[in-house]
């Protein structure tokens, strides 16, 4: 015997932007907003990260985030630049050492897509696990 079992232990993201670099920035701005906290004294990271699809890129960036709150307290707050070329993406993400929530787990590739719409401009999607 089996049933299934609603489970809430997941977030979606939705995202809409005018560029697929302006998806990026709304990740880290969504993402800040999860894990944000009162401040700290200011940090900037430098980030450079590769895939094979702008989507797995996505998955990666919200990945190093969570992994930089986690592993060193960071709370990002913007991106100072940001750039997106061939697979790569390099990144220049100021935020504060804080104590962030540790809300999110990990970043899954359930329901995963980055697309761009000819007339609304770019759509993402992408499930944390929380």
């Amino acid at each position: 015997m089996f049933r299934w079992v609603e489970h809430t232990a997941e977030l979606e993201l939705e995202i809409e932007a005018p560029s697929e670099a302006a998806v990026f920035e709304e990740a880290l701005i969504a993402f800040a907003e999860l894990a944000g906290d009162g401040g700290g004294y200011p940090v900037t990271h430098e980030l450079e990260l590769e895939a094979e699809e702008s989507s797995m890129l996505l998955v990666e960036w919200l990945s190093e985030l969570v992994y930089l709150s986690e592993a060193e307290q960071f709370v990002p707050a913007r991106t100072a630049s940001l750039e997106l070329a061939d697979g790569r993406l390099r990144a220049t993400v100021e935020g504060h050492r804080g104590e962030p929530k540790h809300l999110v787990k990990a970043v899954t590739l359930h329901r995963l897509a980055l697309r761009q719409d000819d007339t609304a401009g770019w759509h993402a999607r992408v499930v944390l696990d929380v």
